[in-house]
């Protein structure tokens, strides 16, 4: 998973992975989207349609979009957060322009598929790698920075997909192609997908109660064997009013099985509760600090 705690490294670091990001949304853009007439949304899909209408250019016409929201995000955000989110703007440009040039041999043209696949993938990953950093790839980021900040519970992948739609059914009325609406709303929804898992992680857990009569031998098993955190929740039993410890325990997917086993093997006749939790913060999981972008 590509996934980076940018806030540990210095700000020369993070300006690195800006730059890298960038690069990779400009291979996205320019080596998939572009060739095959596909507007994935956003000030970048804007930028697409403008190329075809005028020229110039989609990196070109990026920077142009994003003069009057960048003049917003210094009001609202701040300098900080606007040098790199300018920074990462006029690399955008920079890179999506140069690689149409001097890469354009590469570019896969006429397959709205792989276009869409590999231009999306490319493009979700590079917006989540500098969200990480603490800046945004200018365009709708901004607007979907302020909508986070008044709706903190929806997801950022989610916003740009509601956001880019408007833009998806604008690109297929001008190219005149329902295929390219239909393989521009696919790419929307694989770029939100990506973003989410760059910024979110998999979320994918186990949250399970275990009810036994010998809670201290699984409890410590649990522990040593699988090193994973578990809680004794005191609870009283409805018909024999006897007083029992029940172990509340979170734990990643992958390792549920195991701590089947351990149940299992330590008392055959346990009382196990398993439900999927979508979301685990805290020690050995995520921050919460951290992952709200």
């Amino acid at each position: 998973m590509l996934f980076l705690r940018t806030d540990r490294y210095s700000r020369p670091v993070e300006y690195l992975v800006i730059t890298l990001a960038a690069f990779i949304y400009g291979l996205g853009t320019s080596l998939f989207s572009d060739p095959n007439h596909l507007a994935p949304g956003g000030v970048t899909g804007i930028a697409i349609v403008l190329n075809r209408v005028a020229g110039h250019g989609v990196g070109f016409w990026f920077l142009v979009c994003n003069i009057p929201i960048l003049i917003l995000a210094v009001w609202k955000f701040g300098l900080r957060f606007t040098v790199s989110t300018l920074y990462a703007t006029l690399m955008i440009s920079v890179f999506t322009d140069l690689i149409a040039r001097k890469l354009s041999f590469l570019a896969v043209a006429d397959d709205y598929v792989l276009g869409s696949v590999f231009g999306s993938v490319l493009m979700g990953a590079a917006m989540g790698m500098i969200f990480l950093c603490h800046a945004t790839s200018g365009g709708t980021d901004v607007i979907i920075k302020l909508l986070r900040i008044r709706f903190p519970h929806l997801r950022t992948g989610m916003l740009f997909f509601l956001t880019d739609i408007v833009i998806v059914l604008a690109a297929g009325i001008v190219f005149e192609d329902v295929r390219c609406a239909l393989y521009s709303f696919l790419a929307t929804i694989v770029t939100s997908l990506v973003m989410d898992f760059v910024l979110y992680g998999r979320d994918e857990a186990k949250l399970i109660y275990i009810i036994s009569d010998r809670i201290e031998e699984i409890s410590e098993r649990l522990l040593k064997e699988l090193d994973v955190g578990a809680t004794h929740i005191f609870a009283e039993g409805a018909y024999s009013r006897e007083e029992k410890k029940v172990i509340l325990c979170a734990i990643k997917k992958r390792m549920y099985p195991m701590a089947e086993e351990i149940v299992r093997q330590e008392d055959p006749e346990a009382f196990l509760i398993v439900t999927s939790a979508s979301e685990i913060f805290g020690e050995g999981y995520k921050s919460y600090f951290e992952e709200r972008m």
